[in-house]
């Protein structure tokens, strides 16, 4: 049908609305038995009301259309009640929305939840019908109010969020209230699935085969293990492939005689017990062999003794759920029918209630009114205009703009925008992004905006199809988002940031703009599907194409084919490229690996391309037969990729994953939620399980999840909503730590912005500051500060008081605190303090991204049997700019070494790194593993550092152990000025390989050693290592440059990590590359040791205090 015979508009034409009316008589005469649609469903309705005799409640029966809606339903309950005088006092007083619907199912209470949802798509229409009901039961009751625990226990969660989710004063509709009704379902079934014990010690195991570098260091098959209790211990053989079942039962068979010396009671034996490393919160637990603890891979990669502690397993009631208020909301909530179920055709038009939108052919079309702002920025000469575009992902749909008016504090429009795109062709997720850009020259008012120099001041962006697949309808008022400067810090996010469907909080002073929808008589909804054997569009095409799509693909075209899909994720696909994708669809299918580049082919603006597509995917069994592919399912799961059965599918993949690489890829992931059209998506309710599993996984979720809530208003709902929803499934204990770790943060960044009043020099701390800290800390840790707290970017680490006498104001900009906290844990066997940087000032969102891609980079070359002694050191944003970095113990930065000797010329001196080792090392032999370690770790880092374009860097964010592992640090600063740094022209060298390191090797000039030779095979094995995984780097490097990193303009940033890991050539070339790299850096050394003179010189200036004094 053409949209215009159920629209109410100004402006149709008469002679279209008697069009109208003559098709409607003639479809009318033509239908004939009624369509399975409008069958009639026998329903008794148990009533919130007492019969008269007072035998139970009043009850009715009523035979209700298949596709009246659930509001419809309830009205014709109450008007039928009203009818049959049934206890007019509560009907005659109360309206229908009074009261909400349950039904039983399989024993849960279920509410029927959507108003708006056609009753025959109802789950519980579909549960009846599979137990052969003739009759269904639905119970009215009052809409329960929440009760003051369920209030009082909602605004603790709100704390722990950083937001309050019940406040609906920034939506335009009901998705967030929705999303969190729904989220419920996915919580308790995976509640019902825990298992208590396990999920109360958390082990934390792997399923990857124990890597060769490490069994290199176990003797035959057998390590030691100490096992404490009490003050006692005793060391066992055991065999790396024993559970910790049989390890408890080896400690008491060799501890039989011993047990009233050790103190353990005579009646209990080993099921009484479990092991827990010592000092640590991380249980040795469960079926798995020892091999496959990562703490004991820990210990094994560091040399270090393992040991545990013996004790009663911890009690799973200490993870009690609250129990929810809430009725059960099942999945088909909010799903739309088919589209023979929606359709007008050959239908009773008096008893259509909804429309399908694929029958809806007109234009998409909406009115700008005009833009509002309370006061305009300073540019008055400016002109500006409405930009207008339709995406899906980042595919433009279709484009127009108005006209170019003077930028003044109201600005009328009141025109028409017609999209070339029609109504019925709109996909889920489709958004409409209105910009407002200002142009310098005043233009005709005819001119469409012209070619003069333009600017993006604000943007907003609405989905056309809401949440429940309802097409928008009529006016909204949107508060927009300003674009910020490159200068500002919420710049490095913009590109992710453009994409949200949120609007401005900041009603006040934010720019509106107002904009009206074309407005129908009943709810246009999105079918989910056409019934299958239907013909249509595209499957008519695919099945008398069928043959065309399936054939068999010319030999000629078959290396064409090939070329595409082995190319990287960042190459262009040309019109060509894409027809090509398209026209082979089915031998695409049969290739999971082509399925990104026929996925970006697909023209999501065309309704039968895009039913042709679900059709392939649903049919096609390759994606899930296929190997676990990381980099492929993320792709699907980046910016480009909208549909929800696309994500699903890559969603589908990633359940595979073990905890281990679910925490690997958790900080991505968390970022990927950004790219989802709608707050419920199958990659939000992933994470939930996940962290619902496992401890592990929802510490950091958490705090991923805070940090997230509280620097991005853009996200900001649609992060609480997920976190509310682990929040109410992740047990007392669990609250409680988090509850302790957020009074912390929060007393400590009070704390830490009083220092920063107090001291006006930029760079200068005085004694007298340092003082006022230490006062500080002994009021807050008497007035009741959390006895011990996990630390957040260490979870296994419980952290007591603070050593006051041991903490300091670190003399740089931002002052952050440098603390020292007792270890909490009484069976500790380090006496190292907790040494915690506490930062205020900076977003350390770009450092976690970073050190995330390193530690990813580590477990490849892991795969590969290389241990290139990385130290991804512990940092997490605890907040908006707040966060927590580890002080790695025994470690100083290269400048402090240079510096300590000889002042700011420390810089020129080659030996001075290698004797400060020396020093070190208690014997040669220590001197040499420490040499060792150090062409290791210095060569992962070069790797690492060049293939994410981190090059040139200074002496001061370069630092070393004293057991000789290198490592770098601060990655946020040269991050945030990432376009200076990207271009090769601009580096001096391509990574850091100063003389003072070559000198380490026991290299100099042009000359070679053992040490440096190796160092090269090092660096080779490494960085041909990454090739192999050259897709998912390039995935993970995109997605961080969207979520993480200032604005791109240059194509050359971009393709910077093409460059760098050299795609496209042969392994023979790409060798050749790095060692051509190693050479600059031999060449040019000097230069950076000039360049780290200058840096030494103004930091002995400012009197910068290092990291490790």
């Amino acid at each position: 049908m053409d949209g215009q015979q159920i629209q109410v508009s100004d402006e149709e034409p008469e002679v279209l609305r008697e069009e109208s009316r003559r098709r409607r008589r003639r479809k009318k005469a033509i239908t004939s038995s009624p369509c399975t649609s409008m069958d009639q469903i026998s329903v008794e309705f148990v009533l919130p009301t007492v019969a008269r005799g007072g035998n139970g409640p009043d009850s009715l029966l009523l035979e209700v259309a298949g596709n009246w809606t659930v509001e419809q339903v309830k009205a014709q309950v109450w008007l039928k009640a009203v009818t049959l005088n049934l206890c007019p006092d509560f009907y005659q007083q109360f309206s229908p929305d009074h009261c909400i619907l349950l039904y039983q199912k399989k024993g849960n209470v279920c509410e029927i939840y959507d108003k708006h949802q056609v009753f025959q798509t109802l789950d519980c229409i579909r549960y009846w019908r599979a137990l052969k009901k003739d009759v269904g039961r639905i119970q009215l009751v009052p809409r329960p109010q929440p009760s003051e625990e369920s209030q009082q226990y909602q605004s603790y969660l709100n704390c722990l969020i950083g937001y309050d989710v019940t406040d609906v004063s920034n939506v335009h509709d009901d998705e967030l209230e929705f999303t969190r009704r729904k989220l419920l379902t996915p919580r308790r079934i995976e509640l019902s699935d825990r298992d208590p014990k396990l999920y109360s010690m958390d082990p934390w195991v792997t399923r990857k085969p124990l890597h060769e570098h490490l069994r290199t260091k176990i003797n035959n098959s057998h390590i030691l293990v100490v096992i404490h209790i009490s003050t006692a211990s005793q060391t066992i053989k055991v065999s790396i492939d024993d559970t910790p079942t049989q390890v408890l039962a080896s400690f008491f068979a060799k501890t039989a005689n011993k047990r009233v010396l050790l103190g353990i009671p005579e009646n209990k034996c080993e099921t009484d017990f479990v092991l827990r490393v010592c000092g640590r919160e991380e249980y040795l637990y469960g079926e798995k062999p020892l091999q496959n603890f990562n703490w004991v891979r820990q210990c094994l990669k560091n040399g270090e003794e393992i040991h545990l502690v013996l004790e009663t397993p911890p009690d799973p009631e200490l993870d009690l759920v609250q129990k929810e208020d809430w009725a059960q909301v099942d999945d088909c909530t909010g799903v739309a029918g088919t589209h023979e179920q929606l359709t007008i055709d050959e239908k009773d038009h008096e008893r259509v209630f909804t429309i399908s939108m694929w029958d809806c052919n007109r234009k998409f079309r909406v009115k700008v009114l005009g833009i509002d702002i309370p006061s305009l920025p300073k540019v008055p000469e400016f002109v500006v205009f409405i930009e207008a575009s339709i995406f899906h992902g980042q595919q433009l749909l279709a484009q127009e703009r108005t006209t170019s008016k003077s930028f003044n504090e109201e600005v009328l429009w009141n025109c028409w925008l017609e999209f070339n795109i029609k109504i019925k062709d709109l996909p889920k997720g489709a958004r409409l992004n209105l910009q407002v850009i200002c142009g310098k020259q005043p233009q005709t008012s005819n001119s469409k905006g012209g070619k003069t120099k333009s600017r993006l001041l604000y943007y907003v962006n609405l989905l056309l199809i809401d949440h429940r697949s309802l097409l928008r309808q009529g006016e909204f008022i949107l508060h927009m988002w300003k674009m910020p400067e490159k200068s500002e810090e919420s710049s490095s996010s913009i590109n992710a940031d453009k994409l949200t469907s949120a609007t401005n909080p900041d009603k006040a002073s934010s720019m509106a703009i107002a904009i009206l929808l074309d407005k129908y008589c009943y709810p246009v909804v999105l079918p989910k599907s056409r019934d299958v054997g239907r013909d249509y569009g595209a499957a008519g095409e695919e099945a008398e194409g069928g043959e065309r799509g399936q054939r068999e693909m010319p030999n000629h075209l078959k290396k064409q084919f090939e070329a595409i899909v082995a190319t990287d994720p960042l190459h262009p696909l040309s019109p060509e490229d894409k027809e090509l994708l398209w026209h082979f669809r089915h031998e695409c299918m049969r290739d999971p690996r082509a399925y990104p580049k026929l996925l970006g082919s697909v023209r999501w603006g065309k309704q039968e391309d895009v039913l042709a597509t679900h059709h392939l995917l649903e049919r096609s069994s390759a994606w899930d037969t296929s190997g676990l592919d990381v980099g492929l399912a993320m792709q699907l799961l980046d910016c480009h990729y909208s549909d929800a059965q696309v994500r699903s599918m890559a969603v589908r993949k990633l359940e595979t994953l073990e905890d281990d690489d679910v925490l690997r890829y958790l900080l991505q992931l968390v970022q990927a939620v950004k790219f989802e059209p709608y707050h419920d998506s199958a990659l939000v309710r992933f994470l939930l399980k996940r962290a619902l599993r496992s401890k592990r996984i929802g510490h950091f979720l958490f705090w991923f999840l805070r940090s997230e809530i509280a620097q991005s208003m853009h996200y900001q709902q649609r992060y609480a909503v997920l976190l509310e929803a682990y929040l109410r499934g992740c047990g007392e204990n669990m609250l409680q730590d988090f509850r302790k770790q957020v009074e912390m943060t929060e007393a400590l960044q009070k704390v830490t912005c009083e220092i920063k009043a107090m001291s006006d020099d930029k760079y200068h701390v005085t004694a007298q500051v340092v003082f006022q800290l230490r006062q500080k800390l002994e009021t807050l840790q008497a007035s009741g500060l959390p006895e011990s707290f996990r630390v957040p970017y260490d979870p296994g680490l419980r952290a007591g008081v603070l050593l006051i006498e041991q903490c300091k104001v670190m003399a740089s900009k931002k002052k952050p605190l440098w603390l020292q906290f007792k270890r909490a844990d009484p069976t500790t066997l380090s006496k190292d303090p907790i040494g915690i940087i506490f930062k205020d000032g900076d977003d350390l969102r770009q450092d976690m991204l970073i050190l995330q891609i390193l530690l990813i980079m580590e477990s490849i070359w892991e795969t590969e049997s290389l241990d290139l002694c990385l130290l991804p050191y512990g940092c997490i944003s605890t907040g908006n700019r707040i966060g927590m970095i580890e002080i790695v113990k025994d470690a100083t930065t290269i400048a402090n070494i240079q510096q300590s000797v000889v002042g700011s010329t420390g810089a020129f001196k080659d030996e001075l790194l290698c004797q400060w080792l020396r020093d070190k090392c208690v014997s040669e032999e220590k001197f040499q593993q420490a040499v060792e370690r150090f062409l290791f770790s210095c060569g992962g880092y070069c790797v690492a550092t060049y293939v994410l374009g981190i090059g040139d860097r200074h002496n001061d964010n370069i630092m070393i152990t004293e057991s000789g592992n290198l490592f770098h640090i601060d990655f946020g600063h040269i991050l945030g000025n990432y376009k200076s740094f990207m271009g090769i022209s601009k580096e001096w060298v391509p990574f850091v390989l100063t003389p003072d390191f070559l000198y380490v090797m026991g290299t100099s000039g042009k000359k070679s050693s053992p040490h440096f030779q190796k160092f090269q095979d090092v660096c080779v094995k490494a960085y041909l290592a990454l090739r192999h995984h050259t897709n998912l780097l390039i995935i993970l490097f995109s997605m961080m440059l969207m979520t993480g990193m200032p604005q791109l303009t240059s194509k050359e940033d971009i393709e910077y990590i093409r460059e760098a890991l050299t795609v496209g050539r042969s392994e023979d070339d790409a060798q050749r590359h790095l060692l051509d790299q190693i050479e600059i850096c031999r060449e040019k050394g000097w230069m950076v040791q000039v360049n780290w003179f200058v840096h030494l010189v103004l930091g002995i200036k400012q009197g910068v205090e290092k990291r490790s004094t």
